[in-house]
């Protein structure tokens, strides 16, 4: 890829100097210091002028540049680049006073040597532009190489976090049926191990909606199952494009707090938890309510998974979500939205 780019760059160098040569010297009626193309003087003088504007050009580009002003030798820099403007001005305002002879053009030689001079001077503003272009567009793909790999770095470092808080809640959830209910107990063991499964092998990349709004559905049903009738659940997931993608394990985290989250009042019917996720036209929508209990909620401890999935929708969707997280005197409530 490096040698088909280095040759395209060749290429599109010499198609440059050759169609700046051929519009100078044969496409134009052009009068340069008293060579015209008509005498046909005007093609080899502008021969070895364009082959000194080059030299300047590239001495820029390959040797004054990196090897002074890029190494913040400024003032050695300025010094040669003139040295050679200079230099290089003398020798072909010399060949131009050879080619006079030849051609028997009666022009000042002073005259030669400032128009000479303007040309290698803007050259080597030209070099040395297309040097710093080209220096300021690598630094900035490096800085964004480098961003990219921080963000990579941190999403795999917060995707390390989710598996064992999740772990360790599913866990928690089974111990407590262990003793109460062990067919139920047995049946969520077997269900939470397929979801840990489906964590550990089947969500390291962007993977298809319908199969995390699937493991999201699972999960819900695991707690459905463990909570009973101890809470009112309510639960509706819509999905239009099978298509589309999205980033694994963003939406649990949302659904697994309410569920921990949730009041434990002694009537029932006060313990709510509503959960709508809905995508239409590309556009995903989760709402998740739960009652909660004032004192229970203010003294729990945790919010890895909350913390976690905030910085992940950062870093994976930068600009195209909408997080809102508020409670009123008795419902927690989530909106979160997705541009996928």
């Amino acid at each position: 890829m490096n040698k088909r780019k280095t040759a395209i760059n060749i290429t599109g160098h010499l198609f440059f100097w050759l169609l700046n040569y051929w519009f100078i010297a044969f496409g134009s009626d052009f009068n340069w210091n008293g060579f015209t193309a008509s005498s046909g003087s005007l093609a080899f003088a502008y021969t070895y002028g364009l082959f000194f504007n080059a030299i300047l050009v590239y001495v820029q580009i390959f040797w004054l540049f990196p090897k002074m002003y890029a190494l913040n030798r400024k003032v050695k820099f300025y010094t040669f680049s003139i040295s050679i403007i200079t230099v290089i001005t003398l020798i072909e305002t010399y060949c131009d006073s050879v080619l006079y002879g030849i051609y028997k053009i009666n022009n000042e030689l002073s005259g030669s040597f400032i128009s000479n001079s303007i040309f290698h001077i803007e050259y080597s503003i030209v070099g040395f532009y297309y040097i710093l272009k080209f220096e300021y567009r690598k630094s900035e793909k490096i800085k964004q190489n480098l961003l990219e790999e921080t963000y990579k770095t941190e999403l795999k470092y917060l995707k390390a976090q989710l598996n064992p808080h999740f772990l360790f809640n599913g866990i928690n959830n089974i111990y407590h049926l262990i003793g109460k209910n062990d067919d139920l107990a047995k049946q969520t063991l077997l269900q939470f191990s397929g979801l840990l499964r489906y964590q550990l092998y089947e969500s390291n990349t962007h993977i298809l909606l319908e199969k995390e709004l699937d493991y999201v559905l699972k999960y819900i049903k695991i707690e459905e199952t463990r909570k009973g009738s101890d809470i009112q659940l309510d639960y509706d997931i819509i999905s239009e494009n099978s298509t589309l993608k999205i980033a694994p394990l963003l939406l649990i985290p949302f659904i697994e707090n309410a569920f921990k989250h949730c009041s434990n009042h002694i009537d029932n019917s006060a313990n709510t938890i509503k959960i709508k996720i809905e995508e239409v036209d590309g556009k995903l929508n989760l709402n998740v309510v739960n009652s909660y209990d004032n004192l229970i909620y203010k003294n729990s401890v945790g919010g890895i998974g909350l913390n976690n999935v905030q910085k992940r929708l950062f870093l994976l969707y930068r600009n195209q979500h909408e997080l809102e997280i508020k409670k009123d005197k008795t419902n927690h409530i989530v909106n979160l939205s997705i541009n996928l």
